[in-house]
């Protein structure tokens, strides 16, 4: 039976389900990522956008993996880290970052907002599109 929200207790068993891996992957702030880069923490970040994309705008010391081309080179990633996945806006990023999960992949962050939220929160200076 839905509640007031319009949701009722089977909503979110589904929701749960649809969502599956996504829940386990840690939705990382800007201004958190901005801290761990400026604290100096040991992370790997990973940009799945495509070449065109990252020719606009980029974020530092950035590994590029176009999404596409996980799949054959996700051994080229660090184990030992944790890994910051990042696309435009959030949803390649946690798609893929999922997909390594399914692998085995621990300690897993997805930039919420992606590139377009650094830019917007962290970046004023950063070229959007």
């Amino acid at each position: 039976m839905p509640s007031e929200s319009g949701f009722g207790a089977s909503d979110g068993i589904l929701l749960g389900f649809f969502l599956g891996g996504a829940m386990d992957i840690v939705q990382l702030g800007s201004a958190e990522l901005k801290a761990w880069m400026d604290e100096g923490r040991m992370f790997c970040l990973l940009d799945v956008r495509t070449d065109e994309e990252t020719a606009v705008c980029s974020l530092p010391n950035a590994l590029h993996i176009p999404m596409n081309l996980i799949p054959l080179r996700q051994n080229e990633l660090p184990d030992d880290v944790p890994l910051v996945v990042y696309c435009h806006h959030g949803i390649r990023s946690l798609h893929t970052a999922m997909y390594l999960a399914d692998a085995g992949f621990e300690n897993l962050y997805n930039l919420q907002g992606g590139i377009d939220a650094w830019a917007a929160e962290i970046d004023g200076n950063m070229m959007r599109y």
